[in-house]
């Protein structure tokens, strides 16, 4: 692979998005890509947005991805995929998590949540929308949505380098081990969406 490859996760804080740009950067340097990657908390520890970019190829220079960069937005929350879709690339793909966390101002009463989000983005962009917090919960545990958004993601990739086999490996290298089984489980679900 000679062109780097720009993915940027965005979400809210406690959704596990640093976790998932960890695993997806140990796997691509695992087959022998050049990766970089850069994490934004924001305010997440009171619920506000969390970014991470992640940047892989034969050589690459800089962690950050510009606007109109990404080849792949992984939006765990679905009003963070509208906050964050001008950095995507007019031919770059969304893979949605059809979750809503209320902001501040939404849970107050202060303002409504926007309705229509998944709609607008599959209209302009080749969005793949997906329930990853009912498939985490039919798995076992809600907390595993994360871990299902990235068996989709990289089902989305499409790496000739590395099968579903060589991810679970992954997961087992970077989880604690009371926690690898039912993550497993969530990539595979998500793996197959």
């Amino acid at each position: 692979m000679k062109e780097t490859k720009n993915i940027l996760l965005v979400g809210v804080g406690g959704q596990g998005i640093i976790l998932v740009s960890n695993i997806l950067a140990a796997g691509l340097i695992k087959v022998g890509y050049d990766v970089k990657m850069s994490e934004i908390h924001g305010m997440s520890q009171r619920g506000g947005s969390v970014t991470t970019q992640v940047r892989f190829g034969e050589k690459v220079y800089s962690p950050i991805i510009g606007q109109g960069q990404a080849d792949v937005l992984v939006a765990f929350e679905k009003m963070e995929a509208a906050r964050w879709v001008e950095y995507l690339k007019p031919a770059g793909k969304i893979v949605v998590n059809n979750y809503e966390i209320p902001s501040i101002t939404i849970a107050s009463g202060q303002a409504q949540y926007p309705q229509g989000v998944i709609d607008a983005l599959e209209k302009v962009f080749n969005t793949t929308a997906i329930d990853a917090s009912q498939v985490a919960q039919e798995v076992g545990n809600i907390r595993t949505q994360n871990i299902v958004l990235l068996g989709a993601l990289v089902k989305a990739l499409q790496f000739n380098e590395m099968n579903e086999e060589d991810w679970i490996e992954i997961l087992q290298e970077n989880l604690p081990a009371k926690m690898v089984d039912i993550n497993i489980k969530a990539f595979q679900q998500g793996y197959k969406l």
